[in-house]
């Protein structure tokens, strides 16, 4: 019998920015993640929050040097559309657990000015119980393992903002509510969900979830898995924007390549500006972005730097 010919090894390369994915239903974000990083040969990756299997939507990946502003996205206001089957309470809050009450009587007697009504008191700053069925750790393991071993522990509740909580349909005959809700970082969709089922006095659980934002980008940026695998490697390589694009619209400072040397090397630069808690830092000529910054007392001061060899390699990339 001849031998099998061994899998030809994947060569890594030095790949920066960001890849907007759209995470299909049933994949962990770090499969989707481990996907794209073999599709591009990139040496270093990480994802900017983690979207549960059930869940859909926008993904952003970094990739490179784009790894060091990771947390700019983590803390970041989200943005998602959420289906709520209400009448029914499941043991995890999705359509995975056991119904532990049904009450779709109920849920047909409402009308659309109740469910309003209720959506109304969860705008605003509100106080959530973490559920069992998330990945928040309790020492050392994650709340949903422990919940599958059918062990409860004590959480604490957490402040979030509810941006905006608006109704987008509502399907009475099969007692589906879809919204849209934009929100701060760390809130639980399907708590929210649960808590308008009970403040409606029918129950819910969060039957479909997709993530439409985080913090400046839009799911309309996104791509899927099945588009990437269909590019060649340079097409790959032209679906990644610019690391600072994590940046949203914080205000840039650009410096002589003199100035810019020295920011790099972490010194501090004196600058005629007010202060401001966040700003993006470019180089003149050639324009590249350097990394973030404060300003504090008319002193530009480094917070996260990119290296002259990631700043090279980047603007190679680019042409």
């Amino acid at each position: 019998m001849s031998a099998v010919a061994p899998r030809p090894k994947i060569v890594k390369r030095a790949v920066h920015g960001v890849l907007m994915l759209d995470k299909p239903i049933g994949l962990t974000s770090n499969d989707a993640l481990q996907k794209v990083k073999r599709l591009l040969r990139a040496e270093k990756a990480g994802h900017t929050g983690t979207l549960d299997p059930l869940a859909t939507g926008l993904l952003p990946l970094t990739f490179g040097a784009a790894t060091k502003f990771s947390q700019v996205s983590l803390e970041a206001d989200k943005g998602y559309r959420a289906t709520l089957r209400l009448g029914i309470t499941t043991t995890t809050g999705d359509g995975e657990g056991e119904i532990v009450e049904q009450r779709d009587e109920v849920a047909k007697s409402l009308d659309l000015d109740a469910i309003r009504a209720a959506c109304e008191g969860f705008r605003g700053a509100i106080s959530q119980l973490p559920p069992m069925y998330s990945a928040l750790k309790h020492q050392g393991r994650a709340l949903y393992e422990l919940a599958r071993e059918g062990v409860t522990v004590e959480r604490q509740p957490r402040n979030v903002t509810i941006h905006a909580l608006d109704i987008v349909e509502w399907h009475p005959a099969e007692l589906l509510l879809v919204i849209d809700v934009r929100c701060t970082k760390g809130t639980y969709i399907r708590t929210l969900g649960e808590d308008i089922g009970a403040t409606l006095g029918c129950g819910a659980h969060l039957a479909g979830l997709r993530r439409t934002a985080s913090g400046p980008v839009s799911i309309d940026r996104a791509v899927t898995l099945e588009q990437i695998e269909a590019l060649d490697e340079d097409a790959r390589l032209s679906l990644l924007t610019a690391p600072d694009s994590l940046l949203g619209e914080w205000p840039e400072v650009e410096l002589s390549n003199d100035e810019a040397g020295r920011f790099l090397s972490g010194m501090r630069r004196r600058v005629t500006l007010t202060d401001m808690p966040q700003v993006r830092v470019y180089g003149q000529a050639p324009r590249a972005f350097l990394g973030s910054a404060h300003v504090a007392g008319g002193e530009l001061i480094a917070d996260r730097l990119l290296s002259p060899t990631e700043i090279a390699s980047m603007l190679m990339q680019a042409a």
